[in-house]
């Protein structure tokens, strides 16, 4: 009983250093460090891989860098062809750098996940979580930005006064207005909490999978984690893609005049 306790503890103790952030400060003002770091070191690195993508393009036999980037932006651009109605030189590029941000938050769960928070403890950093989309605070940053593009879009293209009347009137006109604020509120405030929760639920379990398969005996962990990890490259392509596709449809219905 003894052993097992210990066991379950260890286990217990195992899963929360895996599952803790990296902070600084305290209460609302807390700052989760390695999320911030690993947003940004990726963020650069999707900068850094289409600027010099750009700059050796050539018109001539495409290499293999060239291709990739070609099908990333055509893909995206007929994405946002299929699922966006309105006019803006912002859509392609925000739905391309979404995509290919997400996707990279979402593939740092494919690493091992004892490698880098070990790297980490040599260096003396005592917690380390390298996933950003298993952190809510990255995953409701992304989607109140996007928020706040809707919200911008909507008074930009209806008015201070054609966004009001589109809360207050619809969708039963004007004599049942506290009504349809109420419902357009709650349309409103679901699309950024929908958005932050999809992608972190998903990305946050397929984490924790991976956590408790490393709890497995060693000749264990290849048969579950192998097939685990294929899938998961499915999981994680998938909820870029979502999250790519909503914002396009999301910011679509801000460029639509009722």
């Amino acid at each position: 009983m003894a052993t097992e306790a210990h066991a379950a503890e260890g286990a217990t103790g195992y899963i929360i250093h895996h599952l803790t952030p990296l902070s600084a400060g305290e209460g609302f003002w807390t700052l989760h460090l390695d999320t911030l770091f690993f947003s940004a070191l990726l963020g650069a690195l999707f900068i850094w891989f289409f600027k010099s993508a750009a700059e050796k393009a050539t018109a001539g036999i495409p290499g293999p860098v060239q291709n990739f980037v070609e099908m990333m932006i055509e893909f995206v651009d007929q994405q946002v062809k299929d699922s966006f109605h309105g006019r803006s030189a912002l859509i392609a590029p925000l739905a391309l750098t979404i995509f290919c941000w997400v996707f990279m938050f979402n593939f740092m769960d494919l690493f091992p996940v004892d490698i880098l928070p070990l790297i980490g403890q040599a260096m003396g950093i005592p917690y380390l979580r390298v996933v950003p989309s298993t952190d809510l605070n990255a995953t409701f940053a992304m989607s109140i930005s996007v928020f706040l593009l809707i919200i911008f879009y909507s008074i930009k293209v209806k008015g201070v006064w054609g966004f009001a009347k589109e809360l207050m009137f619809q969708p039963f006109g004007p004599w049942l207005l506290p009504f349809n604020l109420l419902l357009k509120l709650v349309e409103e405030i679901a699309k950024p909490i929908s958005l932050a929760l999809r992608l972190f639920g998903n990305l946050y379990a397929g984490e924790l999978i991976f956590i408790l398969i490393a709890l497995l005996p060693c000749y264990v962990q290849p048969i579950l984690s192998l097939p685990w990890a294929i899938f998961h490259i499915l999981i994680i392509t998938l909820q870029a893609f979502i999250f790519m596709v909503l914002t396009i449809v999301y910011l679509s219905m801000a460029h639509e005049d009722h």
